[in-house]
């Protein structure tokens, strides 16, 4: 067993280093433990949700009050600080603190279409014009004057001086003063929250934080078409729906490798939605999903980068073809469904992350967390390529005592 370095920096590296050798397969002198959330640090420290979502400064102090008491080997940056920047926006695809759900209700995705099936083909032949145009106005009540911006592509010579004209209009004039004040809302919030990573790293907790991508189908079925148009797309424009995921795919890459590494970290989060069992049959997932999701974790791990996947549910019958990916190179975070399971079939592939349920972390005691740590830890821990984190981040309705007892655990018990 490795003895306590003396240093924030020598915690530091040490930490950093268990979590990247656990995901690379290897035994450690013990499990890492990492730690993320909403809105569970805001409670803990006596404030709203709806606080920590405008207040950036009260988010980074709720988190950083939580981190010190946890210790934790890695934790995720998200302050979550973006309501003045959505209120700037008049951002519509989401409710969150204060703006559409209690105070002290967590942020809700309101599942719409917001691109018909007859735009399928605009958005294949120029997605950034059918952003700007067409979907971008849709989403957001500042970016309403964008549906006035030129085509530029179809403009020439004496034309395209004409075409400025448009910066004229009243609701283009008005989306770009307003899309101004976001950014600067936005701008700022990024500035405190790497004050707030900077700051960590002097008192040695790394983050596990870093870049974020999606997996194509998700990306559609979240963002453009809606959950119910995703699933009759299947059915009804198999071919377009295929061709939009492989533009989706590389699409969604551009720009997330060089941001990823400027964050100053290797990890790249992917949450998933809708490759889930009970979502799709096993052949749709080989269609439709997986190869869009391999293919953007394939770039990210050729790239040297580690995709961290949240698989946001049941994906049991997924496991025996989730396996074909590099040894060693990403992290597989399961939400639910057994873990022991997925030991055996991905342990010698992939990182498992998880999965301490929400429900035990919310209603059970001390004790049958720690138990069902120790579980965790011996059995899944076994030869390296574990760590623990609750099933989905820690809840927001933890309590204090059980997300304790997780992170205690990692010290208590070895593999």
């Amino acid at each position: 067993m490795n003895s306590t370095p003396d240093t924030p920096n020598q915690r530091y590296e040490q930490r950093r280093r268990r979590v990247l050798d656990q995901i690379a397969l290897k035994e450690t002198d013990r499990i890492p433990f990492v730690f993320g959330t909403r809105f569970w640090a805001a409670k803990f420290a006596g404030i709203s949700f709806e606080e920590q979502m405008y207040d950036a400064d009260k988010a980074a102090a709720a988190l950083e009050k939580a981190v010190v008491w946890l210790e934790p080997d890695g934790y995720s940056p998200a302050l979550y600080a973006y309501g003045p920047a959505l209120e700037a926006l008049d951002y519509r695809p989401m409710l969150w603190p204060g703006h559409g759900t209690d105070a002290n209700a967590t942020f809700q995705y309101l599942d719409k279409e917001y691109m018909p099936a007859t735009e399928y083909e605009e958005y294949l032949f120029d997605p950034t014009g059918y952003y700007l145009r067409k979907y971008l106005p849709r989403i957001a009540g500042a970016y309403e004057g964008l549906a006035q911006i030129p085509d530029f592509p179809s403009l020439s010579e004496w034309r395209l001086i004409g075409a400025m004209r448009a910066f004229a209009t009243p609701a283009l004039r008005d989306s770009l003063r307003r899309l101004l004040e976001a950014g600067e809302q936005v701008d700022r919030a990024a500035r405190r929250s790497g004050e707030f990573v900077d700051k960590m790293t002097r008192l040695g907790f790394p983050s596990v934080g870093g870049g974020f991508c999606k997996a194509p189908y998700d990306h559609i079925s979240d963002f453009l078409r809606g959950s119910k148009g995703g699933m009759l797309d299947m059915f009804r424009h198999k071919d377009k729906l295929l061709a939009t995921i492989d533009k989706a795919a590389t699409l969604l890459l551009r720009g997330v490798v060089e941001e990823t590494r400027a964050g100053g970290t290797p990890y790249v989060f992917i949450p998933l939605h809708w490759g889930l069992d009970g979502f799709m049959s096993p052949q749709q997932f080989k269609t439709f999903y997986w190869p869009g999701l391999r293919k953007v974790m394939m770039h990210l791990i050729d790239n040297e980068l580690i995709p961290v996947v949240l698989w946001e549910g049941n994906c049991t019958s997924r496991l025996e073809y989730i396996g074909d990916i590099p040894r060693g190179k990403a992290v597989y975070w399961f939400e639910q469904g057994d873990l022991f399971k997925a030991k055996e079939i991905l342990g010698d592939t992939v990182c498992l992350r998880g999965n301490v349920p929400t429900s035990l972390l919310i209603a059970g005691t001390p004790d049958e967390v720690d138990q069902y740590c120790k579980a965790l830890i011996t059995r899944v821990g076994r030869g390296g390529g574990f760590i623990l984190d609750g099933a989905a981040s820690i809840p927001d309705e933890a309590k204090p005592e059980n997300v304790m007892a997780m992170a205690r655990s990692v010290r208590k018990y070895a593999p």
